[in-house]
């Protein structure tokens, strides 16, 4: 029996340009993360509240946010010449996966940190924030216009803060005060809506091939699975090293 030809268009492109982006935010990330595992084991010291460990978070959420509106942005602008119900069922297929890994997540730190577990972490907040951006996804200008809108509204006002939703989540529902990871809405949704207006904008550009795009294509292309397992493999690492080092001390 002759083999049906191959559909292309139906194929899933990479985006380069994107793999690299993300990579970066996964790398930035991962030393995060490794400084956060030293400071645990007393290897080194400093607050998290520092100026420069607040805008390392703030540059690295920037990043992986800004992304995922960005891969909305060419998913839906890739798709164009399908029907809107396959556009919908890849959406909320990628939505399902994320689904799962952001409870796995929740389930994992509450095992293993029951006082500190993730119950609104950075999965948590794009899985809800996919849903919201979704319609304006394959539009970059009015995406943007609504995410500096509502930064503006943040900003200028008090409208958009809701000093009694923590009080109720920790207090009526039982969830720990402190949590390893927690996402605040306000002000970053906005970086998912300008997500596709960078996208848009950096389409066109290319970098040179070396180890350093190569590696960090590689980890844009595994983000997810990256960060799942990654803090497990660094904090183990650090955790047995630290007791290999006093043992020989």
């Amino acid at each position: 029996m002759q083999k049906a030809p191959l559909n292309l268009t139906m194929l899933k492109k990479r985006n380069p340009t994107l793999d690299l982006y993300r990579g970066l935010a996964v790398l930035l990330m991962m030393i995060f993360h490794f400084c956060w595992d030293l400071r645990e084991f007393n290897h080194i010291s400093y607050h998290l509240t520092d100026p420069f460990w607040v805008y390392f978070r703030s540059i690295i959420l920037f990043l992986f946010l800004t992304a995922i509106g960005w891969s909305a942005y060419i998913s839906k602008s890739q798709n164009c010449n399908q029907s809107q119900s396959n556009i919908l069922k890849r959406f909320l297929m990628r939505q399902g996966k994320l689904l799962l890994a952001a409870v796995s997540i929740s389930l994992i730190t509450y095992i293993t940190f029951p006082s500190q577990w993730i119950y609104f972490g950075i999965l948590h907040f794009i899985f809800i924030l996919s849903f919201i951006h979704y319609p304006f996804a394959s539009l970059p200008i009015i995406s943007a216009s609504i995410g500096l809108f509502l930064f503006l509204i943040y900003q200028l006002t008090d409208w958009l803060l809701f000093p009694n939703i923590h009080y109720l989540i920790t207090n009526d529902f039982g969830a720990p005060k402190y949590t390893l990871d927690i996402i605040y809405p306000f002000p970053w949704v906005t970086c998912i809506f300008i997500g596709p207006l960078i996208g848009k904008a950096l389409s066109n550009v290319h970098l040179q091939t070396s180890l350093l795009t190569n590696l960090l294509s590689w980890l844009g292309q595994h983000a997810l699975n990256i960060y799942l397992i990654h803090q497990l493999i660094l904090y183990t690492a650090v955790k047995l090293t630290t007791d290999l080092l006093s043992h020989l001390n």
